[in-house]
């Protein structure tokens, strides 16, 4: 069994994986944001009748990030994420930083340890879960779409990197998909600490401008 490390389980497509990477035979280390998130992954793997060890992993913290290096990874999927919706020109700072701490910095930071020891043992697999966002970009995800942008550049470099310690890696990119993401992403702008009266877009009238399909094929 090869032991697989998903981030971001809790919710969406990173839930789902691990519970079918489980149900085909991986060891898998399914890792959520906050420690509510670990009883309830818990029992959803029991009422599917799967094995999983559930870990608080938040890929913010240096902690959580120097806990999982004794965890042994073979496989690593970065499916950790969180979507900003807003208009380039009106989110605020404190939510630009977290925004790239969460989908950028946390998970380099996570993968520059792992992939280390992938290489000192001359094999291993580093998945980062991106997005068509990283190909493109679409108005009122700006910020996600950079963010996404910047995965597409190091996940290139570190392919090229790698491959001479055996150790692949690969970009998954979906689109509109039905998880929830992305009418989250629209939503964020109710806990922004600024004024919404120097705001240039009304998010109030806003919404996931496209059809989202069957989360299924992915």
């Amino acid at each position: 069994m090869q032991r697989v490390l998903i981030t971001g389980t809790g919710t969406g497509f990173g839930h789902e994986v691990a519970m079918r990477l489980a149900e085909k035979g991986f060891d898998v280390i399914a890792a959520v944001e906050i420690y509510a998130q670990v009883q309830t992954l818990k029992r959803q793997a029991g009422e599917r009748g799967v094995v999983l060890r559930v870990e608080k992993l938040d890929v913010t913290v240096e902690g959580d990030r120097a806990k999982a290096l004794e965890w042994g990874v073979e496989i690593l999927v970065n499916n950790a994420g969180i979507g900003e919706g807003g208009a380039t020109v009106d989110i605020p700072a404190t939510h630009i930083r977290h925004q790239w701490e969460v989908n950028v910095t946390g998970p380099l930071l996570l993968t520059q340890g792992i992939a280390k020891q992938m290489a000192a043992r001359g094999t291993g697999r580093i998945v980062w879960v991106s997005s068509r966002e990283g190909l493109n970009v679409n108005p009122f995800t700006g910020i996600y779409s950079a963010s996404k942008h910047a995965m597409e550049a190091i996940a290139e470099t570190m392919k090229l990197e790698l491959q001479e310690f055996g150790v692949e890696v690969a970009t998954v990119n979906p689109g509109p998909f039905l998880t929830g993401f992305n009418d989250r992403m629209f939503q964020t702008y109710q806990s922004w600490e600024d004024d919404p009266t120097g705001r240039l877009f009304d998010y109030s009238k806003l919404s996931f401008p496209r059809s989202q399909f069957d989360p299924e094929p992915v």
